[in-house]
C-alpha cells in the first residue's frame, strides 16, 4: 500500500489522560539506528509548530516491509513496531486513528491506553526505557489499514488505569525491606523458596532501582538455582506479556507433548496422534512435575546460555554446581552427589509445577484474542483462597490475579489491593474466581482430562 502524499491536519488536543503519554520526542532528523532519514514524500507532520517539523512516512504493513528503511534493521526490531508484543506501547501515541480527528476519546485513543498499559505494567524507569526505543521507530501505520484488535470496552481501560494510580497514591509499589530481608534469611538458612525470590527480582520489585534488582537476580538464579537470570527473564515476561496465548506463552505452548486449550480441537480434526492424549492426565504425573526442572529447564537454560553467549550467566551457573559438588562430594561421592542432585531437582520441580499451572491451566488457552491489558490478563488467571500456609508455600502467586496486574508490585501488597480489582471486576462483570487450594490442584489434572478427551471426540467424529 503506498503511503499517501498530502499534509496531515492537526487533530484537536485530546482530553488529559491520568498519567503523561509515553510519547517518544521526534527529533527533527529522525534516524534508524545511524541511517539517514527516510526520504520525503509521506505523511509531513505539521504539528510541530514550525521548530524543525518529524518526516514520518505513513505506511502499511507492506509497504513497511518494502521499505528502504527498514530492510536491514534486525527482525526484533520490526517486530517490536508490528506485531502486538510488549514494546509496542510506546508507538501508539504515534499510530494514526480516525477517531482521533474529533478530538474525542474514542476507540483510537482507548486502543492507546490499553497498549500504554501493558507497557506501564513492565517497566519501573519510563524514562530510561524512552531512549532504547527511539531506534526503533520506524513511521506511522496509515490510517486506512485495518486494525487487528478486537472491540474495546474504553470505559474498563479507564477504570484499570485509575485503579493504578489509586494503587500508587496507596503506595503498593513500594516494597518492604523488612519482609524482603526476612525473606533473605529465610532462603540462605534453608535454600527455599528461591525461585520465588528471583521471580520477584525479575519483576523488579524489591529495589527502586532497577539495575539492583538485576544483580540481586543474578546471584539467586545463578549461585543459588544454577540457572540464567537472562534466560528466565526471556521466557517469564512473553508468558506476563500474552498469558495462555499459543506461540507467544511458551508456558502454555507443549504441543505435542500435551494438549490444552484450543490445540485439542485442532490436532483431533487433523487426526494427529502423536501420543494418547486421552491418557495425558494420567502420564502428565510421569513426565510433567517430575521433569520440568531436571531435563527442560536444564536443556533450554544451557542452550539459551550457549546460543546467545550469556557468559556472564554461564559462570553464575558453574559457581553453583562447583558448590554443590564440593560440598557434598566428601560425605557421598560421585554416585551419591549425582543422585542427591537429581533428588532435588525432581523435589522442586513438583512444586514449581504445580505452584505455577494451578493458576493457568484451567482457565481460557487457546489463540491471540487481542483484548486489552486487564481482561486478557483476567481471562487467563485465578486465585487461590489465601492462608499463612497458602501464602508462604505458593510465594504469594495465589494472588495470580493482582500479580499478572500489576507485576512490578511487591507480593505482600497483593492482599491489600485485591478489593480494589474485586470492585472493578464486579463493576465490568468480569470474572474474578477464587478457589480452595486443593481443588486448584486437582483442577490441573481435571482440564487434561477435558483436554483429552475433546481431542479424542474430534480425532473420531470431525
Amino acid at each position: 500500500m503506498a503511503a499517501p502524499t498530502s499534509t496531515r491536519q492537526c487533530p484537536p488536543a485530546p482530553l488529559p489522560p491520568p498519567w503523561p503519554p509515553l510519547g517518544i520526542p521526534s527529533p527533527a532528523a529522525p534516524t534508524l539506528a545511524g541511517r539517514p532519514p527516510a526520504p520525503s514524500g509521506g505523511l509531513r507532520d505539521s504539528c510541530s509548530g514550525g521548530g524543525g517539523p518529524a518526516d514520518f512516512g505513513a505506511h502499511g504493513l507492506k509497504a513497511v516491509h518494502r521499505h528502504p528503511e527498514t530492510a536491514s534493521p534486525p527482525p526484533g526490531a520490526l517486530d517490536l513496531t508490528l506485531q502486538d508484543a510488549l514494546l509496542e506501547a510506546p508507538q501508539a501515541p504515534q499510530l494514526t486513528d480516525p477517531d482521533s480527528a474529533s478530538g474525542s476519546r474514542g476507540r483510537g485513543e482507548a486502543l492507546r491506553d490499553a497498549q500504554q498499559d501493558a507497557f506501564r505494567a513492565f517497566h519501573q524507569d519510563l524514562n530510561f526505557v524512552r531512549k532504547f526505543l527511539q531506534p526503533l521507530l520506524i513511521g506511522e501505520l496509515a490510517p486506512e489499514e485495518p486494525s487487528q484488535d478486537g472491540p474495546l470496552n474504553a470505559q474498563l481501560v479507564e477504570d484499570f488505569r485509575a485503579l493504578h494510580q489509586a494503587a500508587e497514591d496507596m503506595k503498593l509499589f513500594d516494597a518492604s525491606p523488612t519482609f524482603f530481608a526476612f525473606l533473605l534469611g529465610h532462603i540462605l538458612a534453608m535454600e527455599a523458596q528461591s525461585w520465588c525470590l528471583q521471580h520477584d527480582l525479575g519483576h523488579a520489585s524489591i529495589f527502586k532501582k532497577s539495575r539492583w534488582n538485576h544483580v540481586a537476580q543474578k546471584f539467586v538464579m545463578g549461585q543459588l538455582k544454577g540457572f540464567s537470570a537472562h534466560w528466565w527473564n526471556f521466557r517469564h515476561f512473553q508468558h506476563h506479556a500474552k498469558p495462555n496465548i499459543f506461540h507467544k506463552d511458551p508456558d502454555v505452548t507443549v504441543a505435542p507433548v500435551f494438549l490444552l486449550g484450543e490445540s485439542s480441537v485442532e490436532y483431533g480434526k487433523k487426526k494427529r496422534r502423536y501420543l494418547p492424549y486421552n491418557q495425558q492426565h494420567l502420564y502428565f504425573f510421569l513426565i510433567g512435575p517430575p521433569l520440568l526442572t531436571l531435563v527442560n529447564f536444564e536443556v533450554e537454560n544451557l542452550a539459551y546460555m550457549l546460543v546467545c553467549m550469556q557468559w556472564a550467566d554461564l559462570l553464575w551457573a558453574a559457581s553453583f554446581y562447583a558448590r554443590f559438588f564440593l560440598s557434598y562430594l566428601p560425605f557421598y561421592g560421585v554416585p551419591g552427589v549425582l543422585l542427591f542432585f537429581v533428588a532435588v531437582r525432581v523435589l522442586e520441580s513438583h512444586w514449581f509445577v504445580w505452584i505455577t499451572q494451578m493458576n493457568h491451566i484451567p482457565k481460557e488457552i487457546g489463540h491471540e484474542k487481542h483484548r486489552d491489558w486487564a481482561s486478557s490478563q483476567l481471562a487467563a488467571t485465578c486465585n487461590v483462597e489465601p492462608s499463612l500456609f497458602t501464602n508462604w508455600f505458593s510465594g504469594h502467586l495465589n494472588f495470580q490475579i493482582e500479580h499478572h496486574l500489576f507485576p512490578r508490585m511487591p507480593r505482600h501488597n497483593y492482599s491489600r489491593v485485591a478489593p480494589l480489582v474485586k470492585s472493578l471486576c464486579a463493576k465490568h462483570g468480569l470474572s474474578y474466581e477464587v478457589k480452595p487450594f486443593l481443588t486448584a490442584l486437582v483442577d490441573i489434572v481435571r482440564s487434561l482430562k477435558k483436554s483429552g478427551d475433546i481431542w479424542l471426540d474430534a480425532y473420531l467424529h470431525q
